[in-house]
């Protein structure tokens, strides 16, 4: 086949790198030009929160609701009922993902029914037709429901799947994913058992399907996706990762959550050849690494990835690995070691020798070592190269149990390995009735409410315009090289 002329191939060239040079001038440097903001942003919502904790055990009230947890403590006590004023949940994320708006501003969107016959023209009702909808959309569940996915549910952006109040398993099929999106918020959902689906077309909007190859079984896939918050969710026993996230996947924070029965936990980053990961930035934060964990907890290339209080209470060969030079901010954690003796060391660097990743910036701050656990650090320790890693003020790993005692889906088993005796709700100390769904669904006075769409055209513009210019770039420059100067 006959390549472009010469002429063409200057004019696509200069195209290329107008595109080109100010996402990767921004991309290298960081996701965020200001990451000493965001931990500012997060030391002010852990005082608060811990002070206002402290006022309420001293002052006669009981302690009240409040934890030390900015997250949950600005959800749940901020004076309403959570039922009412679900979307404030979208003004208390933390860490490099805080900016994650999902459906806020959007209308509420209640699943009422758990079956995904068609993934071409799903039913109003279901959970694909919520989430492929265009516009900020708040997604709720009537009622506890298990979801089997006949092929992977594509979210559209600016989308909030908003489990609380239901307990809600997205289970034994394919299950989520976030390719081309930004503005993400998943909460409270049990995701496990997931399996690989594909060579079928799928549904990603109103007006788009497509072909899709076989996907790999994650639990929660993101694929060139920003803004995206993972919060109080379960993950386990899935045919691939529980999360991964690559193709410059960036603004990501995984809070609050519980892992489990598991062998590759959390991938970051696409390879060690893929440079725009270099700009990924994600927190770890307040989450619990259970029973029958492997590794990759995570495992992360390139990029800047801030791990702080968690909980590591297993793993059976390393909790976190990398390769190709990531940095990796460890502070305020506890890392329990497995008894056995050649699987003390908490980090690994993958297929690198040391004389290659002595200058790796890998830091341990405040962690608790436990049963013989250790860390080898590495770099030079300068604090401007910490700073892209660090997106939250630690806490001290002395409070560990206190900031992770909610890690999971909140209300009944937090663990998937006790996926089987989810039935009835008591979801944070508010109780249904202590039957089944239909007395928590009814306590919401929701009911199917449809659709109602206003202002999509500009959300979705806005949202997808940095992610079509990357993509343009991209196909410009395969031609390119497929027809060189």
């Amino acid at each position: 086949m006959a390549g472009p002329d010469e002429s063409t191939r200057i004019i696509l060239l200069v195209l290329a790198l107008a595109l080109l040079r100010p996402p990767l001038a921004a991309s290298l440097n960081s996701s965020l030009p200001d990451p000493a903001a965001v931990v500012a942003d997060f030391h002010s919502k852990v005082a608060t929160s811990r002070r206002r904790m402290q006022e309420a055990t001293g002052g006669g009230g009981g302690g009240g609701c409040m934890t030390g947890n900015p997250i949950d403590d600005c959800w749940r006590c901020a004076g309403t009922d959570w039922r009412q004023d679900r979307q404030r949940l979208a003004d208390c994320g933390i860490g490099f993902g805080r900016n994650a708006m999902g459906g806020k501003g959007g209308p509420v969107y209640v699943v009422t029914d758990s079956s995904d016959g068609d993934p071409v023209n799903p039913s109003p009702g279901t959970l694909r037709y919520g989430a492929i909808q265009e516009g900020p959309l708040w997604i709720v569940f009537a009622a506890d429901m298990t979801i089997r996915l006949n092929e992977e549910l594509l979210v559209n952006s600016y989308k909030t799947i908003d489990g609380r109040g239901a307990n809600v398993h997205v289970a034994g099929g394919a299950c989520i994913t976030l390719q081309y999106v930004s503005n993400i918020i998943i909460h409270n959902i049990h995701v496990h058992d997931c399996v690989p689906a594909g060579n079928a077309n799928v549904r990603a909007s109103p007006t788009h399907y497509g072909w899709r190859t076989r996907s790999d079984g994650d639990g929660i896939s993101l694929y060139s996706a920003r803004d995206v918050w993972v919060d109080h969710c379960a993950l386990s026993r899935c045919a691939d990762g529980l999360i991964d996230a690559i193709m410059g996947s960036t603004a990501i924070t995984v809070s609050n959550s519980y892992f489990s029965h598991h062998n590759e936990v959390m991938l970051l980053g696409h390879s060690d050849e893929y440079l725009p990961d270099s700009a990924m930035q994600v927190t770890i934060a307040f989450n619990h690494f259970g029973i029958q964990l492997v590794q990759r907890m995570p495992r992360c290339r390139r990029g800047y990835f801030h791990i702080v209080n968690n909980d590591y209470t297993a793993w059976e060969m390393y909790a976190i690995g990398g390769s190709a030079n990531p940095t990796i901010n460890s502070q305020g954690n506890r890392y329990i070691a497995p008894v056995d003796p050649n699987a003390k060391e908490v980090t690994k660097r993958v297929d690198t020798e040391e004389g290659q990743w002595a200058g790796w910036n890998w830091r341990t701050e405040g962690d608790m070592m436990v049963n013989g656990a250790f860390f080898v650090p590495s770099g030079e320790g300068l604090e401007a190269i910490y700073d892209k890693a660090s997106s939250t003020d630690p806490k001290s790993s002395a409070l560990v149990d206190q900031l992770t005692a909610g890690a999971g889906v909140l209300g009944g088993p937090r663990d998937n390995g006790e996926a089987a005796a989810y039935a009835g709700v008591n979801y944070a100390g508010v109780g249904t009735g202590g039957g089944g769904g239909g007395a928590g669904a009814g306590g919401m006075g929701y009911g199917y409410l449809g659709m109602v769409y206003g202002s999509s055209g500009n959300w979705s513009c806005r949202a997808d315009l940095t992610l079509q210019l990357t993509s343009l770039f991209l196909a410009l420059v395969a031609l390119i090289c497929l027809h060189p100067l």
